[in-house]
């Protein structure tokens, strides 16, 4: 009832309220078995969006998110779909039963990494099937881009960007036999995350405790995104994203390579291949957001990784992960 009131409220001419909401999406590392799984049998339109994907990839993976085995649910090629079928699923319970209207009740939207094809999909760019689609096709891509071994991802936590792209440099050059090691995140609130051959990602682990950086630890990933041996897989996203429709965005959609929106569908065409390569500026995103009069933010989906950094990105902003039934329910008069 609480929630059927904050959205009703949305609906005043006025509308000064709505416009400073957004919605974000979640990226990988999210995922946990039985995500969706009270959503759906709570709610039918939670149901039909997870009919839906398994329909579109022609496998039933709402079984393999509501029950697992985990090792199923972490592969990417599983994991990026499943993690936007959480996320839309709880919009489409919102829509359905909460009277949401994106257009009116949502100043923009934004989503980290793959949780940008969420955003997208939620303002009606892709529809949820070709959606899901992508993302098996990105999550296949990416985890042939680089034979097993070769690549690592590393965590600096307590660097700024600069310093962490100064690290990452030096990392790469003096590497044994060189390499690549990329800044593939931005997330903010003093963390960034490295990615590339696994010498120097290693390397750059080294230097960055000589520098005081107060942690630095290499992460449990079965390939190096977001960097520019991803070469092949943003090769693969051209060619698919040039066989969908892709439709202008309802509302502003925050892309992560640029921190700013991106409304033509070339250039979210674009943005998408050049996202697979590159860095997630994702501590720009939310302050863009942010300086555009956003002080709440919705977390649609599956954990709350990206409440936690908006709430170190922009001091005082509102947070709230929404994807249970508890926390639909919860979700305060505002």
């Amino acid at each position: 009832m609480r929630l059927r009131r904050a959205f009703s409220s949305l609906q005043s001419d006025e509308g000064r309220l709505s416009m400073t909401r957004a919605l974000i999406f979640p990226g990988q590392g999210s995922q946990a078995v039985g995500m969706g799984k009270a959503l759906a049998e709570a709610h039918p339109a939670a149901r039909d969006v997870f009919a839906e994907v398994d329909a579109a990839l022609s496998q039933n993976l709402s079984r393999i998110m509501f029950e697992g085995p985990v090792e199923e649910l972490t592969l990417t090629a599983n994991a990026q779909p499943a993690l936007m079928a959480a996320s839309l699923a709880v919009l489409r319970v919102l829509e359905a039963e909460r009277g949401l209207d994106l257009s009116r009740d949502i100043a923009s939207v934004a989503g980290h990494s793959l949780g940008e094809y969420s955003a997208l999909a939620a303002a009606g760019t892709f529809s949820v099937a070709d959606a899901a689609k992508l993302l098996r096709i990105r999550g296949e891509a990416m985890q042939r881009a680089v034979a097993p071994g070769e690549g690592a991802m590393a965590a600096l936590i307590g660097a700024e960007l600069e310093a962490a792209r100064e690290i990452a440099a030096e990392a790469a050059e003096e590497a044994a036999g060189g390499g690549v090691c990329d800044v593939a995140n931005d997330n903010g609130a003093g963390q960034v995350v490295l990615s590339g051959h696994k010498a120097a990602v290693e390397r750059a682990v080294s230097i960055a405790q000589g520098r005081g950086i107060k942690r630095s630890v290499l992460l449990n990933v079965s390939a190096p995104f977001h960097c520019s041996l991803m070469g092949p897989a943003a090769d693969a996203m051209r060619e698919a994203l040039g066989a969908v429709r892709v439709a202008a965005p309802i509302i502003p959609v925050y892309a992560n390579v640029r921190a700013a929106p991106v409304t033509d569908p070339e250039a979210i065409r674009a943005a998408l291949v050049e996202q697979v390569t590159g860095t997630v500026r994702w501590r720009e995103c939310v302050a863009a957001m942010a300086g555009a009069g956003v002080d709440t933010f919705y977390e649609l989906g599956s954990g709350k990784v990206l409440t936690g950094l908006v709430k170190r990105i922009v001091p005082g902003a509102a947070a709230s992960p929404v994807g249970t039934p508890d926390d639909v329910a919860a979700l305060p008069t505002l």
